[in-house]
């Protein structure tokens, strides 16, 4: 039988870290989940424990990394060393720049970018005297785009792929065998859009096309058991890293005119209130959905081509070499 490894992955009771959870415990991993919620641990690490792995729930704010410290230690007591660890935890808010109040934007960034941070750095306190493990960043495509009404989240997330890089290099330089990954995310059906700070009327909703959070972790654990710099998820993460690149001004003028309306819904949905400063599945688990079922994609063919790019590049390459020959024997 073989010997489960174990994994860390914070903001683990819902949205994409949820869906991480699941699938890193279907696949071999025993998992500790880090967040504030007590209903959304305890649905977590049951959903863990269903899919027979050893599961650890641990009451965290990602923005203390006095809590994150101690939390690592008793995943090491409890489960063993740790092989992975996912930086997934954030909070936001769905408004224009000038009407967010100073406290809250900085307590975005402190769990969406220090967050990140300080996970980063008690895992490395681990693994880097193992000389072994796995760190992925959950990233996002607008670690390289800002869009309107998501200055704090898209601060943070370019802040992270700034702040990785620069650990990459490091860990390189060092010859140290410690991996850290990245995955940049298109948007995602997940319950942040229910307890988003909001105060616009119509309900918030992600920038279409929507995927489904399994797609994300389906991507997690690609990078967790294949380790690699960096991995896009979805078409729109891919054209919108693109556009920005080659049409910066026209990106400008893209988003100012369609992306505002485009992150808010006529359709009705839950609204349990900001989370910035307060779990809100203290009381109950909301799970890993948010209310657009309908409209996220539960496939997505660029991740899954990426996944199996090398297979792809042998088949293109005999394609070619047999066209070749062919060519040849007319000839």
């Amino acid at each position: 039988m073989t010997e489960r490894r174990v994994a860390v992955v914070t903001g683990g009771t819902a949205g994409v870290g949820r869906a991480v959870v699941r699938e890193l415990a279907g696949h071999g991993w025993d998992v500790a989940v880090l967040a504030r919620g007590k209903a959304g641990l305890e649905g977590a690490t049951e959903d863990a424990s269903q899919l027979g792995a050893r599961a650890l729930g641990i009451e965290t704010d990602v923005a203390d990394s006095g809590q994150v410290r101690a939390a690592a230690a008793r995943v090491e007591q409890e489960l063993g060393p740790i092989e992975l660890w996912v930086n997934d935890a954030f909070s936001g808010d769905l408004r224009y720049f000038w009407d967010i109040p100073e406290e809250e934007y900085r307590k975005i960034t402190d769990v969406t970018y220090l967050g990140q941070v300080h996970g980063t750095r008690v895992a490395l306190e681990y693994m880097r005297p193992r000389d072994r493990g796995v760190i992925v960043q959950i990233g996002s495509a607008l670690a390289f785009r800002g869009i309107p009404l998501q200055s704090a989240y898209c601060g943070a997330k370019h802040a992270i792929k700034g702040f990785t890089d620069s650990v990459i290099a490091e860990l390189k330089h060092v010859g140290s065998a410690v991996r850290v990954a990245q995955v940049q995310l298109p948007g995602v059906n997940t319950v942040q859009f229910d307890w988003n700070a909001s105060e616009f009327d119509q309900h918030p909703q992600p920038v279409e096309p929507i995927f489904q959070p399994e797609v994300a972790a389906r991507a997690v654990r690609f990078l967790a058991e294949n380790p690699r710099r960096t991995m896009w998820v979805g078409f729109s993460t891919a054209y919108t890293i693109l556009g920005s690149r080659l049409a910066p001004s026209f990106m400008d003028w893209y988003l100012a005119r369609n992306v505002v309306d485009g992150q808010l819904s006529d359709d009705g949905g839950p609204r349990y209130g900001s989370n910035v400063f307060e779990p809100k599945d203290d009381d109950a688990d909301h799970g890993a959905h948010g209310m657009f079922d309908d409209k996220a994609k539960s496939r997505d063919v660029w991740s899954w081509a990426s996944m199996h790019r090398v297979a792809l590049a042998g088949a293109a390459g005999a394609a070619v070499l047999g066209a070749t020959l062919l060519g040849r024997r007319r000839r």
